[in-house]
Parts: structure tokens; sequence; C-alpha cells
């Protein structure tokens, strides 16, 4: 087939960036480009995940990658200490972003809109591709309509470096678009330990919890006279994700600009 698309993957040799691995070494439509890692060692990336040699040796120079003209689409899990710059050199060599890394702040994303619709390339960033956790914020801003007190509670393991998660804010902010600022609770509520009622957030709270064994989940608690609604998404391996990601390298051939959210390509 002629028409794959070639997929770089950064941030290879973690553990999202291997299941991508997978995903592209296994999938008949898309074709990997290059790997790369910043630890990286001379290693076969179809190696690295327990298949076949794939002929691509995992590299530690991403602009090398990109420069070489070679790729269509950057895949990049890796920290927000450096997605940021990444993302920024593959829109300079035309390369597509798909970004599932979070952090990002409103600025960065309006800054690198501007660069994608400069060189005429869609780009994703995306909180989060579990196509139900994309379910769990519709339905949960839908809600919100009607049930205007809540509360987010979302759980990951103690190694995650932001807080709250990206998904939580994503929740929020759809939530947000639907729902009036509304401050919940006893005005003259007073916190005896500090931070126990949460980050604040257009007049709700939302409460993160980091504990080993924990992979990722998300809850959305509703409050209303004599009744009460929970909204919840649970993951259980990264596999899960890996539909949503393809579905994203697909989606940002198609368009210009840059897209904040998944939710975007589920009707």
């Amino acid at each position: 087939m002629n028409n794959k698309i070639r997929v770089i993957v950064a941030g290879a040799g973690g553990r999202m960036g291997k299941e991508v691995l997978k995903l592209v070494l296994e999938d008949e439509e898309l074709v990997l480009a290059a790997a790369i890692d910043r630890s990286a060692k001379e290693t076969d990336a179809g190696r690295l995940v327990g298949l076949q040699d794939s002929g691509v040796i995992v590299s530690s120079d991403l602009e090398a990658a990109l420069a070489a003209g070679n790729a269509d689409v950057m895949v990049d899990f890796t920290t927000p200490q450096f997605a940021y710059a990444h993302t920024a050199l593959a829109i300079k060599y035309g390369v597509r972003p798909v970004i599932g890394t979070t952090g990002f702040t409103p600025e960065q994303i309006t800054e690198l809109d501007k660069q994608c619709q400069d060189q005429g390339i869609g780009g994703l960033i995306a909180p989060n591709f579990s196509i139900g956790a994309i379910l769990m914020m519709k339905f949960a801003a839908q809600a919100s309509k009607y049930f205007p007190h809540l509360e987010i509670i979302e759980y990951h393991g103690d190694q995650k470096l932001d807080a709250p998660s990206g998904t939580a804010i994503k929740t929020a902010e759809m939530i947000s678009e639907v729902r009036e600022e509304l401050r919940q609770g006893n005005p003259k509520e007073e916190e005896t330990i500090e931070g126990s009622r949460g980050g604040y957030y257009n007049g709700f709270r939302i409460h993160s919890v980091r504990l080993p064994g924990v992979f990722a989940q998300e809850e959305v608690i509703f409050g209303g006279y004599g009744q009460s609604l929970k909204i919840r998404h649970d993951s259980y391996e990264r596999a899960g994700y890996m539909p949503g990601v393809k579905l994203g390298v697909q989606k940002v051939m198609e368009y210009t600009g840059l897209i904040y959210g998944f939710e975007h390509f589920i009707e």
C-alpha cells in the first residue's frame, strides 16, 4: 500500500510509547518511520516491544528523524517537560503532532495552533485517547445542565507528575462550557487542613488521588435534592487507548490547525 501513514514515536521506551510502537508495527495502515527515546540504546524497535525486528533502531535524536522528511505524523507520550518543544519541532518540519502528554497551557495551545495553521498541517493534543473516557466527559457535561452541583475525583498512580490530570481538566472545561459558574457549599466553610476541599475550578472542586497500584480512574459526582448521580470511567491497561491513538493519527491527515481534545472526533 502506498498510502500508509508514516509515524515517528517519541517516548518509545516509555510505557505508553511501547504500546504505540506495537500499534504502529502491527497495523497494516501504519508504518514506523522512527522510534525516539532520550535514553535510547542500540535496540531494534520491534525487539523493544517483544516483536520481530523492524529494521528501525531506536534513536535519541528527534530532530534528525523529523528533518529526514519521511514521516507524516509524530505521536508523543513523553513528559510535560519536553512535549511542548517536541510539538513545536515537529510542526517546524511539517510533521503532524499527535500528543498524549498533558500539561500544556492555553497560551501554548494557541501558539501551536497558529504554527500548524502557518504550516498548513493538522495537529492534536488529547488529554485522553480512551473512547470510554471521552464519553464520560460528554455525559458529565450533559448532566451538569440538570445537576449543577458537582465535584470531580481523579485517581492515578503515585508517579504521575501533574495534578489534576489532563483528563480532569478537560472534563471541567467541557462542563464549564454549558454550566454557569456556581459557588458550591457553605459560603462560611473553612479548611482546617489546607487543600482538603481540593482545587477550585469555576465554582466546583477537583480532587487528585495519587497511590501506587492505581492505573487511571475518574468520577464526576453530582448532588441534587434527595438524589445523587455518579459518572465514572476506569482504565485497566494502556492498550485500551490505542484505537483512539490510531484514529487521531488518521484524522490529523485530514484538516489544518491544532485540535485540543479527542472528543471532537466522537459524535
